[in-house]
C-alpha cells in the first residue's frame, strides 16, 4: 500500500492533566502516515486523484484547536478517527503525537497509534 507522510505538523491545543497545563494552549507536533492507493494520482498528476495533504493538515489543526482532552493518547485517537471519517481513501492511518515542551530534561514525549478502516 502506498503512503503519504505529513511530518512535524505544528498544532496548538489545550491539553494536560494539571491545572497549570490547562491555562494556555500548548504546542504539539503531529506526524501522520496515511496509507491509500496512490496509483491513479501517479498516472494522472491530478490532485483530485490523491489525498490532499493541505486539506488533511487543516482538518488536524482544527481538531487539535477545538480539543479539550487531558491526555495526548485521547487526542491522538480522536485525530485518527476524524481523518478516517473525513477522508475515505485513507485505509490505514498512523499518528505520532508529540508534546515536546513538557519535560525539562527530555526532548520530547510522544504516543503513537495506528487505526485501519473496517472494510
Amino acid at each position: 500500500m502506498d503512503k503519504i507522510y505529513i511530518e512535524g505538523l505544528e498544532v496548538s491545543s489545550l491539553i494536560g492533566v494539571y491545572a497549570w497545563e490547562r491555562e494556555n494552549n500548548q504546542r504539539l507536533l503531529v506526524d501522520l502516515a496515511l496509507q491509500a492507493d496512490l496509483s491513479r494520482a501517479a498516472l494522472s498528476d491530478n490532485v483530485e486523484d490523491t489525498l490532499n495533504y493541505a486539506e488533511i493538515s487543516a482538518k488536524v489543526i482544527a481538531v487539535a484547536a477545538d480539543s479539550r482532552f487531558k491526555l495526548i493518547e485521547a487526542l491522538a485517537s480522536h485525530i485518527l478517527n476524524t481523518v478516517l471519517e473525513a477522508f475515505p481513501a485513507v485505509k490505514v492511518a498512523t499518528i505520532k503525537l508529540s508534546k515536546p515542551d513538557i519535560l525539562a530534561n527530555a526532548n520530547n514525549v510522544a504516543v503513537e497509534f495506528s487505526k485501519g478502516r473496517d472494510v
